[in-house]
């Protein structure tokens, strides 16, 4: 076998993404999101490097590629020679191979730091370091520790980053025998597995949705299948057993709880399903003057500003629509940060000034809202009041489209503002977010609002059009569909 780690675990996650990527790789599409994964994941990598002081780097790269052979005689020569520290130390063993993100020398014996840039470990990284650990032992490596190394979610930035403060080092040897165990036998099955000659059928499972593969596993799946209902935890045994089609799961008797059913029997009959009482009663909640909300964030793994955290949210532009009587104009405010400097106490400020105390906060999925404000709220004591009052007069918007009190079968068993607005609003271009430019959903605003800073003058104005944009549809969008549950209780 021509096998790696990652190649391991792929074949834990999804034996099928494992053989697709083997034998069909030309069917994966990576998605910009996907690709900033990885980027991060390198830039996190090279920096955990220095957690030890110095280091030597047994990379070798020869036409974009790693060279592997080359790699491994390096590292070869590298620990003959005691090198106490060695990065992306190579071995292979019988067609496994594995390159160690940090190899450190420890008495007579060598310990392993696998790198993550996650915030925390995960059920499939012992598998990871269990591998390592195994080929090392077979190339005759005495590994006297293995360890994982992911971001400290706790750490807060305060001038340089301190990367000993920022990782957090968690030892694992004791705790990964039970895979060790089992490696044996899953490297069989992995190797029966990928020498299938026939491409082996699908496995739907909840791992699908981020999968680069997915398009091409899911391109015979109907636009509305078994797979479009929420709230249904037999959704996956039920389409690997062939339960696939709306039609055959009603025939097959499957008891289904309130949620799903209904959209099942709106999927089925094509009618959207409206509850008059419920929607009436979340309306009465909502009194003039009427505000809606929407944050937009930037996202950094390594904390960009003073007082952040690996991943925090940090809210760097809003949209406000607002309503201040019945009857009264629709009016707009807006924030945009320079992409530069730390934008949230200028945002907090104007945010305060923007919305007046008596106002009832609208936003969708509002929770996003609240943590935000949370935030600056324990960032700067001296606006907390003003900002958690702002915080506790929130009402969710999304409520309504989430339990289902309105759905029409278009909505495909979602409820994010993306599928509810064209499902409601059918054929309008003043909402369609496919209409915008440059920037259509909340990921590609928190990738482009850091790089404008680096944009020439033009094409820097012309992204912070397109986000300023995109942020107000969003806003624009909760006043329709607002305007939308008030029309359909009249």
């Amino acid at each position: 076998m021509n096998f790696s780690k990652s190649r391991y675990t792929l074949f834990l996650t999804c034996p099928k993404r494992c053989w697709l990527s083997v034998h069909m790789p030309e069917k994966e599409v990576i998605s910009p999101a996907v690709q900033t994964v990885l980027e991060t994941g390198n830039e996190v990598g090279g920096l955990a490097r220095g957690l030890f002081g110095e280091y030597y780097l047994a990379e070798v790269i020869e036409d974009g590629k790693q060279d592997l052979p080359a790699m491994i005689e390096q590292t070869k020569e590298l620990m003959a020679q005691n090198t106490p520290i060695i990065c992306e130390a190579a071995f292979s063993y019988e067609g496994l191979y594995c390159a160690v993100d940090i190899l450190r020398r420890e008495g007579t014996g060598w310990a392993i730091y696998e790198v993550k840039s996650t915030n925390s470990v995960k059920p499939i990284n012992l598998h990871d370091i269990a591998y390592q650990k195994y080929v090392l032992n077979k190339c005759g490596v005495n590994v006297t520790g293995v360890n994982l190394v992911h971001l400290n979610k706790d750490y807060v930035r305060h001038d340089n980053i301190d990367i000993h403060k920022l990782f957090a080092v968690e030892p694992y040897g004791d705790k990964i025998q039970q895979y060790s165990d089992e490696m044996d036998g899953n490297l069989r099955q992995a190797e029966e597995y990928l020498s299938l000659k026939e491409e082996p059928a699908p496995i739907f499972s909840g791992k699908c949705t981020e999968c680069p593969f997915r398009e091409y596993c899911h391109r015979d799946m109907p636009q509305l299948s078994v797979l479009n209902l929420r709230e249904f935890s037999k959704k996956y045994d039920c389409v690997n057993a062939g339960i696939v089609t709306l039609e055959q799961l009603k025939q097959s008797g499957v008891q289904l709880k309130a949620i799903p059913a209904i959209q099942l029997e709106c999927s089925l009959s094509g009618k959207t399903h409206i509850d008059k009482k419920a929607i009436a009663l979340f309306l009465k909640e909502l009194t003039y003057p009427l505000y809606f909300l929407d944050f937009e964030t930037e996202q950094h793994a390594i904390p960009k500003y003073d007082g952040s955290s690996p991943y925090q949210q940090i809210p760097c532009q809003y949209s406000l629509h607002y309503i201040e009587e019945e009857g009264g104009e629709l009016k707009h405010k807006e924030f945009l940060g320079d992409s530069v400097n730390d934008p949230r106490r200028a945002l907090a400020e104007r945010l305060i000034e923007d919305i007046p105390s008596n106002a009832c906060v609208i936003a969708y999925s509002a929770r996003f809202e609240r943590d935000c404000i949370k935030d600056l709220a324990e960032l700067f004591p001296d606006l907390r009041e003003r900002l958690l009052d702002i915080r506790g007069r929130i009402k969710d918007i999304a409520v309504p489209f989430e339990k289902c009190y309105y759905y029409a079968p278009a909505m495909l068993g979602r409820y994010s503002i993306k599928y509810v607005l064209p499902a409601v609003f059918q054929g309008d271009p003043e909402l369609n977010y496919h209409n915008l430019e440059g920037v259509h959903n909340g990921s590609e605003a928190m990738n482009i609002y850091p790089e404008i800073a680096k944009m020439p003058p033009a094409e820097a104005a012309k992204a912070r059009e397109n986000l300023l944009k995109y942020c107000k549809l969003d806003t624009f969008a909760m006043v329709r569909l607002w305007q939308e549950l008030v029309r359909v209780c009249k």
